[in-house]
């Protein structure tokens, strides 16, 4: 059934808006829009494109996901799940097949909520997210390899093998002023992300002292910024030999995005089915996976189809703005909640922020070391993988294990699209097996004569192996089967009860069915059963039948 009703989050929360709310989400919304920065740009750089195309993403995309996505706070823009797969298409397709995948990921994840399937991606084993999230927080921080040691590596390979031996063929043009400034800036965003919370929260420490209030203070910063301004500002003074932004890319240009729409054929089309797909799905996980975080934190309710829809509409537009694919972004939503946010509308300050910076502060950007910015990356991947699943992998059962194993080291060393088709088959065959064994027959008489048994779970194609064994074993006058605790039947199971039917007429032996009803009933009546039973074979209960069919 279609979801044709279109409401947008934001059309709820202007019904009572006050000027209260207003200077709320207009503080929030400039704070998020200040700490998307930096990320906007390393996640672009990352991906190998120029950093305007991450600023461009978070502007439109961003704006059009707080406009009309399904969540109140949630920020959309570049994400670090991207950076695999964009990278590897531009490798393979180049930037005009990249504008084609994410106009055909839009458009799946439009189609994807207006289907209503906004809930079927919660149904997606824990162990698959988990899987894929390290093996893609582990090829960023591989990516990051290059400009953290500021090596000289003109075409970086896609794939997980070549990226090391590109490392490894670089290795004599290490950049030692490169890898002081990425470590210093990498220790300080551990220090400060870290280290300096949990001094604030000790109890030893002297709440009243003018060191812990100017602290607190300046904790309302994100370290990423502080490493931005203190890493451009030290490359700016010192004329450090590293790479920047200017250097490798000729700076950022201080305008709008230009509109960018490339020829289509339809044999291009065919070839980026798969990857637009993969973006489309990382893309659904990602940002509604956000919007249960923000819910959790401030007791809301996302509406999931119409988030997809909101990240369809931005994925479309995006890429013809010179943008990248964009999703909702845990770490910028969760600032913006923190910092106050009550409503999209922060989510639309914060990309009206962007546009401001970047109209008005581009040259600044000219200097901005990427040795910094691969630090950034760093702390981002290492905060977005759960490496706690790796430690206490023991704890769980060997199909969550092999699940898990899989999906990264398919996802780091072939690709994503086939780790989470992997994942999701391998999860698929487990849970069948689970169900399967579930289902049982239960022996209620058991005589030469007549045979009562109790079914039990469901009658599927993964457990019609147990009709099937009941035609080796007939009795002599009747076979008696309880199905109240049957709680479904699919056409596999109708078809077995049918041969097994068929085989008790053929041996002159009564089938008899008792408490046959909801699903299962409705099955046997859609494929033709009821008309091999007979009337007097059909009973209430399992008593009865027994009762009926021993007594003389």
């Amino acid at each position: 059934m279609f979801n044709l009703s279109f409401r947008p989050k934001i059309l709820d929360a202007l019904r009572h808006y006050s000027l209260q709310m207003w200077l709320r989400d207009l503080g929030a919304g400039i704070t998020v829009g200040i700490v998307a920065l930096p990320l906007a740009m390393a996640f672009a750089i990352a991906s190998g494109l120029p950093p305007q195309a991450g600023i461009f993403t978070s502007i439109t995309a961003g704006l059009l996901i707080s406009l009309l996505g399904g969540c109140t706070v949630q920020i959309g823009g570049p994400a670090g799940a991207f950076i695999v797969v964009v990278y590897s298409v531009l490798q393979q397709y180049g930037a005009s097949g990249l504008i084609i995948a994410t106009l055909m990921s839009g458009v799946i994840l439009f189609v994807m909520g207006l289907l209503r399937l906004g809930t079927l991606i919660r149904f997606i084993p824990v162990a698959v997210i988990i899987g894929f999230t390290n093996a893609i927080a582990v090829l960023i921080i591989l990516s990051q390899i290059k400009d953290f040691l500021g090596f000289n590596v003109t075409n970086m390979p896609a794939d997980f093998l070549g990226v090391a031996a590109s490392l490894v063929s670089a290795r004599d043009t290490f950049n030692l002023c490169a890898f002081l400034l990425a470590l210093g800036s990498l220790v300080f965003l551990f220090v400060w992300q870290w280290a300096v919370p949990r001094w604030l929260s000790s109890e030893q420490t002297a709440k009243n002292s003018q060191a812990y209030k100017w602290v607190l203070a300046l904790q309302r910063i994100p370290g990423s910024i502080l490493v931005l301004v203190f890493a451009t500002t030290y490359v700016y003074l010192s004329d450090l030999p590293v790479q920047t932004i200017g250097t490798r890319f000729g700076g950022i240009p201080s305008g709008l995005p230009s509109f960018v729409f490339p020829a289509v054929h339809l044999s291009t089309l065919s070839e980026l089915v798969r990857p637009a797909f993969t973006l489309a799905i990382l893309g659904a996980i990602e940002s509604l996976l956000c919007a249960r975080v923000a819910d959790n934190l401030t007791d809301d309710h996302h509406d999931p189809n119409q988030e997809l829809m909101g990240q369809g509409i931005a994925n479309i537009v995006a890429p013809i703005f010179s943008g990248m694919p964009a999703t909702g972004t845990i770490a910028r939503t969760v600032t913006n909640i923190k910092n106050g946010a009550l409503s999209p509308v922060s989510g639309i300050i914060h990309a009206l922020t962007l546009l401001l910076i970047i109209l008005v502060a581009a040259p600044l950007a000219y200097y901005i070391p990427l040795c910094a910015l691969s630090a950034i990356l760093v702390f981002v991947a290492w905060n977005m993988g759960e490496w706690r699943e790796f430690v206490h992998l023991k704890e769980f059962r060997v199909p969550y294990r092999l699940i898990l194993i899989a999906v990264f080291l398919c996802t780091v060393l072939i690709d994503l699209a086939s780790a989470v088709e992997i994942g999701l088959i391998g999860a698929c065959l487990t849970f069948i097996y689970r169900i399967s064994s579930l289902t049982r027959f239960e022996i209620v008489l058991d005589t030469p004569q007549v045979k009562a048994q109790r079914l039990y779970g469901s009658l599927f194609f993964g457990a019609v192996q147990l009709v099937e064994q009941l035609e080796h074993a007939l009795p002599e006058k009747a076979l008696i089967l309880d199905f109240k605790n049957l709680i479904y039947l699919d056409t596999s199971g109708t078809d077995a009860l049918k041969h097994l039917i068929k085989t008790c007429n053929k041996r002159g032996v009564k089938f008899i069915v008792c408490g046959l009803m909801h699903q299962p009933l409705e099955m046997v009546k859609r494929a033709s059963l009821m008309m091999l039973f007979s009337e007097k074979n059909l009973y209430d209960n399992i008593e009865a039948a027994i009762k009926h069919e021993i007594s003389p």
